[in-house]
């Protein structure tokens, strides 16, 4: 600013009389001292940093207004509860949890109940997890653990719900797929389609005489021979 103030930020569980530290600070800087209490997420956003999403953190970048974070976001969205991946570098929740809460809860709205059993002939089948990106929900044989565990589409829920209000018990939770014989088709036991195997060694015999390049014959005539015959010349007689 104007170097007219200084602001000191401090965090503290409960208030803190400063009236004296005041005192000493204005005599040192010459200038008005203000002390401000701040939160974890504002001492984070202070400070900055790069989050686990390869990005500077929100609370430093763009965030000006915290809203608290609980772990009802983590639920709604299946995420495991694990405080050392849900804990931003400040020490609580990340902010960044509530970014697609609503539209989480909004997605779950169009898949059946948690709550209903679903009844078949085989066994009672209790809700585990669901996958609201592929429209798909687990159910297992236990009522808290994974067993024997089926993924079956909502649409498939749907249909059992409406089968168990009438009273009806499907045999499977999922339809056995319906085999499809296999197409007959006409053969003749030539696999090749009435074709000999060497169809194409005449065509390559042509092909390699083409490429094949003629030798050099030999003149008929010995006379006719330009290269320089060998002469012998007599030694010279020493002096």
């Amino acid at each position: 600013g104007d170097g007219n103030k200084a602001i000191f930020y401090y965090i503290a569980d409960d208030r803190v009389d400063f009236r004296e530290l005041i005192k000493v600070f204005a005599g040192e800087f010459r200038v008005k001292i203000e002390m401000k209490q701040i939160g974890a997420r504002q001492e984070a956003g202070r400070i900055g940093g790069i989050g686990p999403c390869g990005r500077e953190f929100c609370c430093s970048s763009w965030m000006s207004n915290f809203v608290s974070v609980s772990t009802s976001a983590a639920r709604c969205q299946d995420i495991s509860i694990n405080p050392q991946k849900l804990a931003g570098q400040c020490g609580k929740l990340k902010c960044c949890m509530n970014y697609e809460v609503d539209a989480y809860v909004e997605a779950q709205r169009s898949l059946p109940s948690r709550e209903i059993v679903l009844q078949t002939k085989e066994s009672d089948y209790f809700h585990f997890k669901s996958d609201i990106f592929s429209g798909t929900m687990m159910y297992s044989t236990a009522k808290n653990d994974p067993a024997n565990l089926e993924t079956v589409s909502k649409d498939r829920v749907s249909e059992i719900i409406e089968l168990n209000k009438k009273g009806i018990k499907p045999d499977k939770l999922n339809p056995e797929p319906k085999s499809s014989a296999p197409k007959e088709t006409d053969f003749n036991g030539d696999v090749l389609g009435d074709h000999s195997i060497t169809r194409f060694d005449e065509e390559s015999r042509k092909t390699s005489k083409r490429r094949r390049k003629p030798r050099n014959k030999k003149p008929d005539n010995p006379s006719s021979d330009t290269r320089r015959p060998n002469i012998r010349r007599p030694p010279k007689n020493p002096e």
